[in-house]
């Protein structure tokens, strides 16, 4: 007797697990980025002290930890959830290495447990990555906005950019897999913001930026699980 035999596998997890597995990814890249800044103004002042221009060094080291500490302190400040408000300032340091200025809107207001940690991590660092990507084809000065909150249930994300911008006709396809404007192989960062999307029953709304490029906004229900 011969026959077929159709066998079905339910690859929601599997996609569960590659999304968690990117955002992990994306938090190491940013905490990365954040060392490799921190690393070189520390060979800076090291070096101002071995020649001899400690002045110059205790000058730098201060407006630096100043510097750093404002930042953490906005940031933190606002994001209560640890593991974003790390990435969030990972991507700041990452943007800087780029020459893009990265700002963490002071409106921004997010509590603990708002909405499952991977997800804030894939939505908050997809798009983030998408922003500066945009940016570098732009002129300078290039910007990043992004801005977290919670509003009438909903957390919404925000980030805007510089850049040239996404023509309307493009916005449903741009969180379509494999989709990009950019070299092929590329186009998975907002394909997986858009499985979040779907999952929590969100949605989405892109409009052009302040900042000449594009806008982002997601909203998700507050509470809501994987």
């Amino acid at each position: 007797v011969r026959g077929s035999v159709l066998t079905l596998r339910d690859h929601t997890e599997l996609r569960a697990l590659s999304s968690e597995l990117d955002s992990v990814r994306g938090l190491t890249e940013a905490l990365r980025a954040q060392a490799h800044e921190a690393a070189n103004r520390l060979h800076t002042v090291l070096t101002l002290v071995e020649l001899g221009r400690s002045d110059e060094a205790v000058r730098l080291a201060t407006e630096e930890l100043a510097l750093a500490q404002r930042l953490t302190d906005e940031v933190v400040g606002a994001i209560a959830e640890p593991a974003l408000a790390a990435l969030l300032l990972g991507k700041s340091a990452q943007a800087a290495e780029r020459g893009v200025e990265l700002t963490v809107d002071p409106d921004s207001r997010l509590h603990v447990g708002a909405l499952p940690t991977t997800d804030l991590l894939t939505v908050v660092g997809n798009l983030v990555d998408n922003a500066l990507e945009a940016v570098a084809v732009a002129a300078p000065p290039r910007r990043v906005r992004v801005r977290v909150t919670e509003t009438d249930g909903e957390v919404l994300v925000e980030v805007g950019d510089s850049g040239p911008g996404l023509p309307p006709e493009q916005v449903a396809d741009a969180f379509r897999r494999g989709w990009s404007t950019k070299r092929p192989g590329r186009g998975l960062g907002l394909a997986l913001v858009g499985q979040v999307i779907a999952r929590h029953g969100g949605r989405y709304e892109v409009d052009a930026a302040a900042e000449g490029g594009s806008v982002f906004r997601i909203r998700l229900p507050i509470g809501a699980r994987t």
